[in-house]
């Protein structure tokens, strides 16, 4: 009897193990048994590590669990088992000091080169700078090729909109903020495949040559983690830390990752997402963000309020309604909606300060947003949710700020 249940135990957990090698066989498809190879070498180098961890400690709990099963049925009170009289075996003992120590190095030595591989950041052809911000992240491209003042940066937050992830939700008769208590009754919005992890302005690198990350941080503790593209890398305030891909020609296309650290009420909402192109895509690329970066800003005054309310709820709904609310309201931060603080006149210079700057756990904008995007989203600030005090606030007031 005893042999049968060895034998299903066996069987049941090998077949559990290979269901998770197969069912992540395939870098594109998501599992929910096992890593994906991923795309990169190191990535498919960590995996294969994995597998064979894997491997090797199911062999030993096998072994371990099947005798303690064995044991525990033939010994057991009912046979009336004759104790052993001995006290101690020389030779099991060493034997079973040994064996250990072979298994531990035996994994030790291949974790320790995909370790030092990790941290190779060696001839790396492009420089890109990773901050983490609560809650979205900063690139800023240093340096490519013979080129070492690229001068591009831009801030990449979620777009997934309110209405797939605000849930109206009755909870004791209360509606806790973010949980869309007009949108009661109405029916929910479908989730495409990547829900939660598409962004405004996506990470873009070149395919066939290493890129070098320098991942920090502007206030809490961030993780910058990529799964395809193998490890990762905590954002820490005043540290810099760094790692690096090489996504292999031919395999272009878009890398979704996550923050990998518990950052706050609204960690869930800063993804990562990487569109890898070819050499050629990416220099013509970076030559456009150069010459945007270096062209003047755009003063243009608006026409007309409702010309900037329109820019601004768009800026609104990327940049603040996680903290601020959809509706205004408040959360994490200041309520809007009928507060002194956007309707009062004597506050509006300090409105503008206050994006531009930034203020306790509110990261400064003036290196995130244009001056028309700060002056479209303060004017909607002022004037959405009934606010309506006529305020037009025009890109040449915010760059006077500045």
């Amino acid at each position: 009897m005893q042999s049968t249940l060895f034998h299903r135990m066996a069987v049941g957990l090998t077949s559990l193990m290979i269901s998770g090698l197969a069912t992540a066989s395939d870098w594109a498809e998501r599992s929910d048994h096992n890593l994906r190879p991923g795309v990169t070498a190191i990535a498919q180098e960590i995996h294969g590590l994995h597998n064979t961890v894997l491997w090797i400690v199911s062999i030993i709990g096998l072994l371990v669990f099947g005798l303690i099963l064995i044991s525990v049925i033939r010994h057991r009170r009912s046979k009336h088992p004759t104790p052993a009289t001995f006290h101690e075996n020389i030779f099991l003992e060493v034997l079973w000091t040994i064996i250990p120590f072979i298994i531990l190095i035996a994994m030790a030595v291949p974790a320790t080169r995909v370790l030092i591989e990790l941290d190779d950041t060696a001839d790396s052809e492009l420089t890109v700078k990773v901050t983490g911000y609560r809650w979205r992240w900063g690139y800023e491209y240093l340096t490519y090729q013979d080129d070492n003042d690229v001068g591009v940066s831009f801030i990449s937050s979620l777009a997934t909109p309110p209405e797939q992830y605000e849930n109206p939700v009755l909870s004791g008769g209360l509606f806790p903020y973010g949980t869309a208590k007009d949108r009661v009754g109405a029916p929910s919005q479908d989730k495409d495949h990547n829900y939660m992890l598409e962004v405004d302005n996506p990470l873009v690198i070149p395919s066939g040559q290493k890129v070098r990350f320098l991942v920090t941080s502007d206030d809490v503790i961030h993780s910058f983690w990529i799964p395809d593209f193998g490890g990762k890398k905590d954002a820490i305030p005043g540290f810099v830390n760094e790692t690096w891909a090489l996504v292999p020609e031919g395999q272009e296309g878009t890398y979704y990752g996550q923050c990998a650290e518990l950052c706050g009420k609204n960690h869930a909402f800063m993804p990562i997402e990487v569109k890898v192109v070819a050499q050629s895509e990416f220099q013509e690329w970076l030559a456009q963000k150069k010459e945007e970066a270096a062209a003047a800003p755009d003063l243009t005054p608006f026409e007309s309020l409702d010309a900037a309310m329109e820019v601004g709820e768009k800026v609104y709904a990327g940049q603040c309604a996680l903290c601020h609310g959809q509706n205004g309201e408040g959360g994490i931060g200041l309520a809007f909606a009928g507060s002194d603080f956007a309707t009062k006149s004597e506050h509006l210079e300090e409105h503008i300060h206050v994006l531009l700057e930034g203020r306790n756990a509110m990261p400064a904008f003036k290196g995130q947003l244009t001056p028309k995007e700060i002056a479209a989203v303060v004017t909607y600030e002022r004037n959405a949710w009934g606010n309506d005090t006529g305020d037009l606030i025009q890109p040449e007031d915010v760059h006077e700020e500045e």
